[in-house]
């Protein structure tokens, strides 16, 4: 089964593979990430992150994976939840430095746990969490069937997945003025405040090349999920994908 239109890396003409090409882009920007991540979005991500919240509250889940962690927002997000433990994942160790001192200042260190973590080689047993969750991080998978086939392993029977990722909108005008401002604003404010060239390029040529809406959620049913959906918000520009096991 075919996961994207092509595929799209940071740096199309480096000799390094997407992961580790994703994990160092990561790397460069992680100290403005969460500024630009706030600004770019006009703060609207973290609206996204409490309906994706909502989608798993009603099993009370107390342990719960968020993975693609980055600076663990989706993570302390979680924390109204009340759970008992939360494990959050990444393959940037630089944005799990800033995530870490930033769970240390919360005093939350005691719930969340951040750690290195690849997607396609979870270091978890099976049934291991109630929920879990990604925001935006699923697209930056090497191969999306195996990132997501692992997680669905380490989800226990019952629990619920719920990720956050990009898509495009479809109805005028907003269509047009998300095309304008992902290819020509976004990219420009992102070079200017990280200092680097290919992160905000990267963003928009991979969030058009990665399959949405319909196309994921039969690629969630394929990785053994149950009740996969695809739910668009703010007119399209994210979706929140929600399914269980």
């Amino acid at each position: 089964m075919s996961t994207a239109k092509k595929v799209v890396v940071p740096i199309p003409d480096s000799d390094l593979n997407k992961k580790q090409q994703v994990a160092g882009m990561f790397d460069r920007i992680a100290g403005k990430y969460d500024f630009l991540n706030h600004l770019l979005s006009m703060g609207i991500d973290k609206q996204w992150r409490k309906k994706a919240i909502k989608s798993i509250e009603g099993i009370q889940p107390k342990v719960i994976l968020d993975v693609a962690t980055g600076t663990g927002d989706f993570a302390i997000a979680c924390m109204s939840l009340r759970p008992d433990k939360i494990v959050g994942v990444d393959i940037s160790e630089g944005m799990l430095e800033v995530g870490k001192k930033k769970i240390a200042e919360k005093q939350l260190s005691s719930v969340i746990q951040l750690q290195y973590g690849d997607s396609e080689q979870l270091p978890f047993a099976d049934n291991s969490f109630d929920a879990i969750t990604c925001a935006y991080g699923v697209r930056n998978f090497e191969n999306l069937e195996k990132g997501l086939t692992e997680m669905c392993r380490v989800l226990r029977p019952g629990g619920r997945l719920a990720i956050l990722e990009f898509s495009t909108p479809q109805k005028f005008p907003i269509k047009q003025l998300y095309k304008f401002y992902f290819k020509y604003i976004l990219p420009v404010v992102g070079k200017t405040i990280s200092k680097d060239a290919t992160a905000y390029t990267y963003l928009p040529e991979s969030v058009a090349a990665f399959p949405e809406g319909k196309e994921l959620v039969a690629i969630l049913s394929a990785c053994g999920f149950k009740k996969p959906h695809a739910r668009p918000l703010t007119f399209g520009i994210t979706s929140l994908y929600t399914a269980e096991k």
